[in-house]
């Protein structure tokens, strides 16, 4: 369609045929990965090490990194420590990466022998780099959640949605309506794609500077916080950067072929390979979280049989419900037949959501998968993730020993908001001088005029990094209730 704007009317179709055009057009399977680095955009290519490749090193970096290191202190769903060993965030994130290594197999594999002619490069990255890719973004998944689980977040959300007086009057005339949001809905993913980009008070650009590809599928919800939380959409329904790192984030997007899907807000197809992260992570916390409520006596042994050997009712086979009971019953050890099944249903559900990733390809590279891959399963195994997933609701997540912790967070976050959102807000008091001496360099607070945004996020990133002891001892401390 030739655009002349002879009339208003063919000049306005026209622009609205390029514009949906524009936001319709396919991803490419060739363009979906790149060894490019956040912060290092100067330099191009791929490593020349043929040990370590660029995409083993993204998993690397993360993995020796402090802010990995420390989500073995972070709360996944139960309290930490016990006399009971339970899943922490450090431990769930190895659990998803190795997970997320098979999807990423057997995704590569199906993607390289479906398009054999494409080439040398490309059949190698599928086959051998995308399981990499996908490990080394479902262990950073959880890289950005604060202390105290999910109620970390929250905590943080309730502080700057209750502020008063002068602070409040300051949060509302200084900081603009998307810098508002960013706080108002902190969100754990967001933060994730700035602990993993952002230099933070150093001279070195880019956070990890991990590759694109990576960096890519860490991100669920491709949008900032202004266009986020609208269940309408499956790449909405959060926020998956803040306003700091759009401009990284639309670097990436321009690099890999991501469109923007409404050329008004700043909302982007979801990456494919988000998806495989995404089913990683899904697979993993359902079934793990059963095997931690065992361990600690809220569910029992029998009621893990009846909800997970269903899952190989219609099967046949290795797969077959019989063959599967037969050695469940054969196992001793309760918590060995648990690993067992376990084992069981991640081989099957990997294999499913791999031919459910190939079977819905077109929807995938067109931006419009509406659903996750779980959701895509058949109605039998989707009316058993429901049934589990109304009993963790009932019987794990309202357990009084986990609303006990998201309490517990509740006011242990709070509290240190206030006192150190106060120092920002009051520089010139003599406590304020003292609260500001313990904020590590690396988090800059300014005194500049139109540093107030800047100031908070600070805050916001130093307290989303502490672990659960390390904000617990500093409330003590602070609170007067720990000299030592």
């Amino acid at each position: 369609m030739k655009c002349e704007p002879a009339t208003c009317h063919r000049w306005y179709s026209c622009f609205l045929f390029c514009l949906c055009n524009f936001n319709l057009r396919s991803m490419k399977w060739q363009q979906l990965y790149s060894a490019q680095r956040s912060g290092a955009e100067h330099k191009k290519g791929n490593t020349p090490q043929q040990v370590r490749t660029s995409y083993v090193r993204d998993y690397d970096r993360i993995i020796f990194s402090s802010a990995f290191r420390r989500l073995q202190n972070k709360t996944q769903v139960f309290p930490l420590p016990g006399a009971v060993f339970v899943h922490n965030r450090l431990t769930h994130s190895l659990e998803v990466s190795s997970v997320g290594r098979s999807l990423g197999k057997a995704a590569g594999d199906a993607i390289a022998d479906k398009y054999a002619a494409e080439g040398e490069a490309f059949r190698d990255f599928y086959r051998y780099e995308l399981p990499s890719v996908i490990a080394a973004a479902c262990l950073a998944h959880d890289i950005g959640n604060p202390p105290f689980g999910h109620s970390g977040e929250d905590a943080i959300r309730i502080f700057f949605n209750e502020l008063q007086g002068d602070a409040k009057k300051r949060f509302d005339n200084e900081l603009t309506p998307l810098q508002q949001k960013d706080l108002l809905f902190f969100e754990g993913n967001a933060n994730a794609f700035r602990t993993l980009t952002h230099h933070f008070n150093e001279d070195r650009q880019g956070g990890f500077q991990l590759t694109y590809a990576t960096l890519a599928g860490i991100v669920k919800y491709p949008c900032d916080s202004l266009s986020g939380f609208n269940k309408a959409s499956l790449a909405t329904r959060k926020s998956g950067f803040f306003s700091t790192e759009l401009d990284t984030y639309r670097r990436i997007a321009e690099e890999l072929g991501m469109p923007q899907t409404d050329a008004a807000k700043n909302i982007f197809a979801r990456h494919p390979f988000v998806f495989l992260v995404e089913a990683a992570d899904d697979i993993c916390y359902r079934i793990i979280d059963f095997e931690d409520a065992f361990r600690l006596g809220i569910i029992s042994i029998d009621k893990i049989a009846e909800l997970f050997l269903a899952f190989f009712d219609s099967e046949s086979g290795y797969d077959a419900r019989e063959k599967v009971e037969q050695i469940f019953k054969g196992i001793k050890d309760d918590n060995k037949k648990i690993q067992f099944l376990r084992a069981r249903i991640i081989n099957l559900l990997v294999q499913n959501l791999c031919d459910l990733f190939m079977a819905h390809e077109e929807a995938l590279l067109a931006g419009t998968l509406g659903k996750s891959l779980i959701d895509l399963l058949p109605a039998t195994q989707l009316e058993i993730i429901t049934a589990i997933d109304k009993y963790s609701v009932a019987n794990i997540y309202n357990h009084r020993s986990v609303v006990e912790v998201e309490l517990a967070g509740y006011n242990i976050i709070g509290y240190l908001l206030k006192e150190f959102v106060y120092a920002v807000m009051q520089p010139g008091s003599a406590k304020a001088r003292k609260l500001r001496n313990l904020i590590p360099a690396q988090f800059e607070i300014s005194d500049k005029p139109g540093a107030l945004f800047g100031n908070l996020q600070s805050i916001t990133d130093f307290i989303a990094g502490m672990t659960d002891l390390y904000a617990v001892d500093m409330y003590q401390k602070m609170t007067g209730t720990k000299f030592v």
